[in-house]
């Protein structure tokens, strides 16, 4: 059974730093491509950062230089790291695994951005 499973959200003000966990069991994790996404309430689920088997990055323009994303495959741990917050990065953060067109999800976590 794959399971995703996403830690350390919460609240913080604009400007300050979270770092998201998503620990991965039931899966190949080296193999598969893992990412962040987010959704605000009253939007679509978007494409936060991602990263390959390979370790090659993508980030949404929104966020470049800003986030960044990690793995640890000794783990089975990936990481986004959230710098320069700002109260539109407030959304529910989902963790993502994929392989040859099969996707997992976590539950969600959420990041709230006051102002």
């Amino acid at each position: 059974q794959v399971q995703l499973v996403e830690s350390g959200g919460g609240l913080v003000q604009a400007g300050g730093s979270l770092r998201l966990s998503c620990a991965a069991s039931g899966i190949i994790f080296s193999r598969n491509v893992m990412g962040w996404y987010r959704q605000a309430p009253g939007k679509q689920r978007e494409l936060v950062a991602g990263i390959t088997s390979g370790g090659i990055t993508n980030y949404a323009d929104s966020v470049k230089g800003r986030f960044t994303i990690s793995r640890d495959n000794a783990k089975s741990t990936v990481y986004l790291q959230m710098n320069s917050l700002k109260p539109e990065d407030t959304a529910v953060y989902y963790c993502n695994a994929g392989r040859y067109g099969t996707n997992w999800w976590g539950q969600g976590t959420q990041v709230t951005v006051s102002s």
